[in-house]
């Protein structure tokens, strides 16, 4: 009997309803390619975003889109060209072009770095999103620096709450928002100061204080940041594409995409498995329950990420 590829598909946008569990033929690799056998993918907000056409304007794909930005598992087959990985090798990585919730998944060797042994597939999947963004956002674009000032806007999620974390390890000052229930988790991770992202008075108090804003949440609020900013200052949002239209004319705003980095990457894992930063699993799904699982990164409920386990 041939075997079958479950793959978590939308044929149109729209809400959960449009998820869809497809049964799909398991890909050969083409040169310098890879099929991985996924054992867990990390749930990120483009997943939603993309499943309600919010972001169609900015990152076209074509239907059927299979979700999923982030994967970890072991190596399925092998295409012609590829070095440093054979079958059987445990790797973890990013899909630009998002796919990763499949039993099995091709894709570009160079996104693939290799799991380390300690490092639980769960965990691992859980990196390459948050890390990743945390990382080149608070230290490329935003030049965050030690002893410099950075307030975090929506510091509970997976991003978040890396961030926060790199940002300390790296010796500046962090201000960070959350709901109320998720003020001392923040508090705990190192943010100096936290504030419940429902009450607008504190911004005032911080006027033209903040070297960096990173935006993870935009919306409304992201227009209250603005006066926090000193005159040299920069906000970088991830979750706002129509930034240059919402950056007054005397201020610095940069929309972040994150790229793939596979050495820094491992860089990261070596962080998280030597203890100086943690990698917190929100909660596992089910790759049935995939479609609950993009909803519930959504709700607020869970703190750091959500994983699909296979």
């Amino acid at each position: 009997m041939k075997q079958l590829n479950k793959a978590v598909r939308i044929h149109s946008y729209g809400n959960q309803e449009v998820t869809s569990i497809d049964l799909i033929d398991i890909p050969q690799p083409a040169a310098g390619k890879v099929v991985v056998r996924v054992h867990a993918a990390g749930v990120n907000a483009i997943d939603r975003k993309i499943r309600e056409g919010v972001l169609k304007d900015y990152f076209p794909l074509p239907f059927p889109i299979t979700l999923g930005a982030e994967l970890a598992g072991t190596v399925h087959a092998v295409g012609a060209g590829v070095d440093g990985f054979v079958v059987g090798t445990r790797v973890f990585g990013f899909m630009p072009t998002l796919g990763a919730f499949a039993d099995y998944v091709e894709i570009d060797a160079g996104l693939l770095t290799p799991t380390p042994d300690s490092l639980p597939d769960t965990v691992a999947a859980s990196l390459p999103v948050a890390g990743l963004t945390a990382w080149q956002a608070l230290f490329e674009s935003g030049k965050l620096t030690a002893g410099q000032t950075v307030l975090m806007q929506g510091a509970a999620g997976g991003v978040g709450s890396m961030a926060v974390q790199l940002a300390k390890r790296a010796g500046a000052r962090v201000i960070a928002t959350a709901s109320a229930r998720n003020l001392e988790y923040v508090a705990a991770l190192g943010a100096d100061l936290v504030i419940d992202y429902r009450t607008a008075q504190p911004f005032a108090d911080l006027a033209a204080s903040v070297d960096l804003v990173l935006d993870l949440a935009g919306g409304p609020a992201l227009d209250l940041l603005w006066p926090v900013l000193r005159d040299a200052g920069v906000l970088v949002s991830t979750a706002a594409p129509e930034l240059t239209a919402r950056t007054p004319a005397n201020r610095t705003g940069l929309w972040f995409q994150m790229r793939p980095e596979p050495q820094r990457l491992a860089a990261i894992a070596a962080l998280v498995l030597r203890g100086e930063i943690k990698a917190e699993v929100a909660s596992l799904f089910q790759l049935d329950h995939a479609g609950d699982a993009i909803d519930y990164g959504h709700s607020g409920q869970g703190r750091g990420k959500a994983v699909v386990q296979f």
